[in-house]
């Protein structure tokens, strides 16, 4: 019979966040989440079934007095991260929820590195990414274990965000070598990992390594029209350094970096630098990940 174990979610909002929740309920465990005053009400309304099942919900926000954190994380085992931001969240709000971690005895700190292996890029490959490798710089040392749970990229970015298909045309257009593998799995997956992270007594410090899938540019091309029954032209817009120089160009001629941080994205998984060298899917086999194939059959739009 699994413990049952109190964690403590903030970003319970996001869509990452709000299914988090939704698997430690599944799991049956008890679970309260960090909803920052200035929440508007649609995005609160989107807890309230979460709140019907069981959900504890708590005012404030990461950057409170770390006193203030500390005491809402009494009697708390594990805090997941899944807040999103800039640097003044990503690395100071997360130092002071961890620092108000510590104080409250809390045994696991998950913090909000979900994607792809940040512990084997450089800070200026992905500004984002950079953001969460300075955290895990400032979370050295400290007296709780820190578990980064990654995930590659979610499928719902490669089929939306990051510019590859256009549903449209009827193409997949990418950068680099169509055939080196890539890790990718959806926000629900990964949820359902973080979740059984989040309970596991056994689990020490470190990072743990998922994917749904594993599948090269040319591999994505498949399941796009396997799962659609459609035909989409696969087109290369040029080799992983002309991205790199793409990328460059581009942050030459904006003061937005988030008109870039897509190619940056795809630059990492390219060119392989970002690729895990193992997967740990087969510590929890109760998680059962979808496909690439599976995920366009269930969301792409109609042609």
């Amino acid at each position: 019979m699994q413990t049952r174990t109190k964690v403590f979610v903030a970003g319970p909002t996001g869509l990452l966040g709000s299914q988090v929740v939704a698997s430690l309920l599944d799991r049956g465990q008890p679970v309260a989440a960090l909803v920052r005053p200035g929440t508007t009400r649609e995005k609160k309304k989107a807890l309230d079934a979460l709140i019907v099942r069981g959900l504890t919900i708590i005012e404030g926000d990461i950057t409170d007095p770390v006193e203030k954190l500390a005491g809402h994380l009494e009697g708390t085992q594990t805090v997941v991260s899944a807040v999103q931001g800039g640097p003044d969240v990503i690395v100071e709000g997360q130092l002071n929820l961890l620092q108000a971690a510590e104080k409250a005895g809390v045994r696991r700190f998950i913090p909000s590195d979900f994607a792809i292996d940040i512990n084997k890029l450089d800070d200026e490959d992905n500004f984002m990414i950079g953001w969460r490798r300075q955290a895990a710089r400032r979370f050295e040392g400290a007296d709780m274990d820190v578990v980064s749970v990654l995930n590659g990229a979610f499928a719902e970015v490669m089929t939306g965000f990051m510019g590859l298909v256009d549903w449209e045309k009827g193409t997949l257009s990418h950068w680099g070598d169509p055939d080196q593998p890539m890790d990718v799995t959806t926000v629900k997956d990964t949820a359902d990992y973080t979740a059984a992270a989040a309970v596991d007594p056994e689990l020490p410090g470190g990072a743990l390594r998922f994917a749904g899938d594993v599948l090269s540019m040319r591999g994505f091309h498949q399941a796009l029209q396997r799962g659609t029954g459609r035909t989409f032209e696969l087109r290369t817009l040029g080799t992983a350094d002309e991205l790199r120089t793409e990328i460059e160009r581009r942050s030459k001629v904006t003061q937005n970096p988030f008109e870039y941080v897509g190619l940056q994205y795809q630059w990492c998984m390219v060119t392989g630098k970002s690729k895990f060298d193992s997967l740990d899917n087969e510590r929890y086999p109760d998680v059962k990940p979808t496909s690439m194939e599976e995920f366009v059959r269930r969301t792409a739009p109609a042609a």
